[in-house]
């Protein structure tokens, strides 16, 4: 009887971590930085109160805050209530920025893009709109991966730049392994390491999520881009029009 409980727990276990795999991670020791120069961070509603002229001059492991990604919308019909705000003001401090769609499969794909692209107006210095798929909402993965590809298909479509990816080591693996999403820039959750283990293309490792920094009160995720700055810029959708 124990051993059966002891094999239930860990199938549970194991599910949970697959499904929920931001949700339950270590928080532990002082953040590690991996190497690289050009790092940023990613914001939502729950940092509150951003100060941007503070933000401007802040340091992460002593080098600028070079881009942030802020959450814009999720689901269907919620937007977030800092990121019009957030955007202006990152806009107005000359960083480098992008917007992301928390995806739900309590609604449709098609329903979610339509409103990722009615709420977010991006330019050409910005960074392309970003996918964050973290849970799989009880969709076998077949349809998962159909779900998926139809709001990169139509964010893409409308902007003109191919999206980026972001969700956990784990979950690709899982999940997003085949070759239909290999030609998405891919910005990987992976915490608490000092090296990744993927072998694949990454651009961007959000490495923490529980960063300081100046300008913000409470604790951000931090990541590193897998480039120079020069590379970064080229990934602005004005670079990428130009070039095609």
């Amino acid at each position: 009887m124990v051993a059966l409980v002891t094999v239930v727990l860990l199938i549970f276990i194991g599910k949970v971590v697959i499904d929920h795999p931001f949700s339950i991670l270590p928080r532990f020791g002082e953040v590690k930085y991996p190497a690289g120069d050009i790092r940023g961070i990613d914001v939502s509603h729950y940092q509150e109160d951003i100060d941007w002229q503070r933000l401007t001059s802040a340091q992460l492991n002593g080098v600028p805050v070079r881009f942030v990604f802020i959450k814009a919308t999720e689901g269907s019909d919620m937007l977030d209530s800092y990121f019009n705000r957030n955007f202006a003001q990152a806009h107005k401090q000359g960083i480098i920025c992008g917007a992301y769609h928390f995806f739900s499969t309590k609604s449709s794909a098609k329903a979610q893009a339509r409103w990722f692209c009615r709420e977010v107006w991006l330019d050409d210095i910005d960074l392309p709109p970003v996918l964050d798929i973290e849970q799989t909402g009880g969709l076998a993965t077949p349809e998962l991966r159909s779900q998926v590809l139809q709001w990169l298909n139509h964010v893409e479509s409308h902007y003109g730049v191919t999206p980026i990816l972001y969700t956990s080591y784990s979950f690709k693996k899982r999940y997003l392994n085949t070759p239909e999403f290999d030609r998405y820039p891919y910005w990987i959750a992976h915490y608490y390491v000092d090296k990744l283990k993927y072998t694949g293309k990454w651009h961007f490792w959000q490495h923490s999520d529980r960063g300081e920094v100046d300008g913000i009160d409470h604790d951000v995720d931090v990541n590193v881009f897998n480039g120079n700055y020069e590379d970064l810029l080229n990934m602005t959708i004005g670079r990428q029009k130009k070039d095609d």
